[in-house]
């Protein structure tokens, strides 16, 4: 564990099994420098349980970079929990995990992530009370998507007056991968703002839904990074900018909701030579744990999550700024801030 490339002195990896129900789990805590580590949890089928440990120390990583970029008293932490073959008990698996949150001892607070559904969530609720996110409760946030669709809208523009001087996105082109939650509210925003919409997902029905409301362009999930575009939002699974996605993205913008865009850290400076600007996944995309933020800590307030979504727009105006002063890649100036916050060296 020690040894593995995206182990950045973590706190704690926590691994738990139930053969019972079939659950396997990693729970990850990077940091709680600031206060009890919060991340969601990702439900997945992994053809390599290696991959699962990857997703979780990167995660976690990034959860703790995100939530200081964003002004929270939260730490970082990240649960993946690995998808059983064949038929399973749902509702006896996350009760198990469950218990596995709870078995962290409150150092860990979990939330919705890929494959997680508010019902999922309503059940881990039953053996911990670690848990955000919730859609019923008198503090609860509800789905975070929305707010997390709303934080990279406000990143997007802030890009686009740093990189090409322009106060609106009428007109743009903006490549969307992956419309989920997240992805189609992001549509939303931008169809509202004027924008063309070229996109893609492996579900027919929300593409063909992206048609009819947005009168947006389809293409292939394989195509979409290259497609001539002024802005490409990676709003999927992570890795969408890689040594043999990038040469082909025509964007001068890369700016989406998904974590670790970046298939490696070296991607950054590639995109700074390229002339291209990229904004710091954990930096744009931190809407939705704001939300959960807000529900934690016990007195749901709308006009707090505002001021911390304008709050993201000036950091990410600083991080831009900085990095063109400097000569450096984005990344380096957000990293920089990021470990400032939390206490920690490089």
């Amino acid at each position: 564990m020690f040894d593995h490339p995206d182990f950045d002195d973590h706190e704690g990896v926590h691994v738990f099994s139930d053969p019972a129900t079939g659950l396997r789990a990693i729970i990850a805590v990077h940091n709680t420098n600031r206060g009890p580590a919060a991340g969601g949890t990702r439900f997945w089928s992994y053809e390599d349980p290696k991959d699962a440990v990857t997703d979780a120390l990167r995660l976690s990583k990034a959860m703790s970079f995100k939530n200081a970029m964003a002004g929270l008293d939260l730490g970082g932490g990240k649960a993946v929990i690995l998808r059983p073959e064949g038929d399973f008990d749902r509702e006896a698996l996350f009760r198990a995990y469950g218990r596995a949150v709870e078995a962290v001892g409150g150092r860990y607070i979990t939330a919705e992530d890929v494959g997680v559904s508010p019902t999922d969530m309503r059940v881990i609720k039953t053996q911990t009370n670690h848990v955000a996110g919730l859609d019923e409760g008198p503090a609860a946030s509800g789905d975070p998507s929305p707010v997390t669709a709303e934080g990279v809208f406000r990143g997007i523009k802030v890009a686009v007056r740093h990189a090409m001087g322009l106060e609106s996105l009428k007109g743009l082109r903006v490549a969307v991968q992956g419309l989920g939650h997240v992805g189609y509210g992001l549509c939303q925003h931008l169809h509202q703002a004027g924008a063309h919409l070229i996109v893609t997902d492996i579900n027919p029905d929300v593409l063909k839904q992206a048609q009819n409301d947005f009168g947006a362009v389809v293409v292939k999930p394989d195509q979409i990074h290259a497609v001539t575009a002024d802005i490409f939002a990676p709003c999927a699974l992570g890795g969408a900018v890689s040594n043999s996605t990038l040469p082909a993205i025509r964007a001068s913008i890369i700016a989406g909701a998904a974590n670790n865009q970046l298939a490696t850290s070296d991607m950054a400076e590639a995109c700074r030579q390229r002339g291209v600007l990229y904004a710091p996944d954990y930096v744009i995309n931190a809407g939705g744990i704001i939300n959960v933020a807000a529900e934690v800590s016990g007195n749901y307030d709308k006009v707090w999550v505002q001021e911390k979504l304008e709050g993201l727009e000036n950091t990410l105006k600083t991080i831009f700024e900085r990095a063109a002063e400097q000569g450096v890649a984005t990344t380096v100036i957000a990293d920089a801030m990021a470990r400032e916050r939390l206490g920690v060296s490089s």
